[in-house]
């Protein structure tokens, strides 16, 4: 009678599962990116005859090195918060969008739009702000909310598209605030009237950082329990995982699409709304600041994680408020952040190839396999 050998089971060299891995991986990919960036670019400051620890100690300096400092880089940071939740949400269901630029100025744009007839009229600010705030992110979720439309229903690709639109934003606020809703005392830079000192959104207590750091802080955290802890996120996960299976589930796709993309577009909107009521008071060409195109490094760096986005943002945040002081100390251009970014955009493209890649952290099977 011959014995029947039941194979031995395959056992890994390494004690992590895979969700240990990949949280791993989610760390310590963007952290080596960061480094190989800073290593990249302080060749490019070497090529230039500039010293890396002169920079380096001046961002932090600019960013971090004072009070007055991190409440600079805080009031940076908030549109950033908000622009990165813009794209990290629709990339939860498959997603790529590039269109937050474009719902920022055009929500500003309608703030301010607004804000005309309210502040003519006399209405009070506890009425005009909240309908101010309402017009910004109900414009700018329509405005890309249309895109995710146009994906799901008309197969147009949601990159070009969101991207399109953006121009047709910035078009669209350059249209009326040069010609119909120009205000006549804006000689040299065409603006919309100014909404007043009663309807600018103040800073909160003991800071000079205005409310727009709060609306993203509490907007990260409602967005990743949405994402994480609700059957909407499941779903959206689900359908960004496979569409066809998500179908196949009976989900509603063509829902899941279009509701990402409007609480993206809803999220930029906000961001312009403070742009306008916050910072400028009234909406020009100052709202087309990159912002939109910052919060895609932002999202991609934490790793379309709303909760990780925060400290990437004040970070981003920083090396924008330390632009003005590397330029006064070392005699660079402040632009010279924007090369930093691109690099670390860049670089952080390419890690993306390293996920699932790491030899160390690959699990070896050991074991009988009769």
């Amino acid at each position: 009678m011959t014995a029947v050998v039941s194979p031995t089971p395959l056992a890994t060299s390494r004690g992590l599962d895979p969700r240990a891995i990949a949280s791993i991986e989610a760390v310590l990919i963007p952290v080596g990116a960061l480094v190989a960036s800073a290593v990249l670019f302080s060749l490019f400051l070497l090529a230039l005859g500039k010293s890396p620890a002169t920079f380096f100690s001046l961002v932090w300096t600019g960013g971090f090195g004072s009070a007055f400092s991190i409440q600079n880089s805080l009031q940076r940071a908030a549109p950033l918060i908000l622009t990165g939740l813009a794209f990290a949400t629709p990339a939860r269901i498959g997603l790529t969008l590039l269109g937050a630029e474009g719902a920022l100025v055009l929500g500003g744009f309608s703030s301010a739009a607004i804000a005309i007839p309210l502040v003519t009229f006399g209405f009070p600010a506890f009425i005009g702000l909240p309908l101010m705030a309402l017009a910004a992110m109900l414009v700018g979720g329509v405005w890309i909310g249309l895109a995710g439309w146009l994906r799901h229903y008309r197969g147009v690709n949601e990159t070009i598209s969101s991207l399109l639109l953006g121009y047709i934003a910035i078009a669209i606020m350059n249209f009326f605030v040069e010609g119909l809703l120009r205000d006549p005392a804006s000689a040299n830079k065409p603006s919309t009237m100014p909404i007043g000192d009663a309807y600018r959104v103040g800073s909160m207590p003991g800071t000079s950082v205005h409310w727009g750091l709060a609306a993203g802080l509490i907007l990260a955290v409602v967005l990743y329990i949405l994402m994480t802890r609700t059957t909407f996120g499941f779903a959206a996960r689900m359908t960004g995982g496979n569409v066809r299976a998500a179908k196949a589930q009976g989900l509603p796709v063509g829902f899941l699409v279009v509701t990402c993309c409007a609480i993206a577009g809803a999220c930029a909107g906000l961001a312009g709304f403070y742009e306008v009521a916050a910072i400028h008071g009234q909406a020009n060409a100052s709202l087309v600041a990159g912002y939109g195109f910052t919060g895609i490094l932002v999202a991609f760096l934490a790793r379309q994680n709303p909760l990780a986005i925060i400290p990437v943002a004040i970070m981003f945040g920083a090396l924008d408020a330390a632009g003005g002081l590397v330029q006064r100390r070392m005699a660079m251009p402040d632009a010279t952040v924007l090369v930093l970014q691109g690099i670390i955009f860049v670089v952080l493209l390419v890690s993306e190839t390293f996920y699932g890649r790491i030899p160390f952290l690959q699990p070896r099977t050991t074991g009988d396999r009769t």
